[in-house]
């Protein structure tokens, strides 16, 4: 399931859906208005094999690994969210819900951050990969 964090502009979840991008977005659709930020992670251990996409940098935290879900945090202008989210599901290393599972994962122009579970150390990734 590919969750949406509230501060996603409502422009952005249609286009993600105009491209059949299945998506659920806290708020009015899952969740409620205003979720702090521990009440998003309990909601994702209730919604496992989830990737969650946000503008909150707070949840570009390595301590939030899981297994269960998927971290990522899109460091790119609001208006740019929809084809990013698209560029990243089409990504060769994150394409499937396996190979997201436990990682938390910063989007920009510039590449991909990656914390892995097990990992010490930040990987970086470039689009083309």
């Amino acid at each position: 399931m590919i969750i949406l964090d509230e501060n996603i502009p409502e422009n952005q979840r249609q286009l993600l859906r105009s491209w059949r991008i299945h998506i659920r977005q806290i708020g009015p659709e899952i969740g409620r208005p205003g979720m702090k930020d521990k009440e998003i992670i309990r909601l994702l251990h209730r919604f496992p094999r989830s990737a969650f996409f946000t503008r909150d940098s707070g949840f570009y935290d390595p301590q939030l690994r899981h297994a269960d879900y998927c971290l990522v945090y899109l460091s790119v202008g609001q208006y740019e969210v929809a084809s990013f989210i698209r560029r990243f599901l089409r990504h060769p290393v994150f394409k499937t819900q396996a190979k997201r599972n436990g990682a938390v994962i910063r989007l920009s122009q510039m590449g991909l951050s990656v914390w892995r579970p097990g990992q010490n150390a930040e990987q970086k990734l470039s689009w083309t990969a």
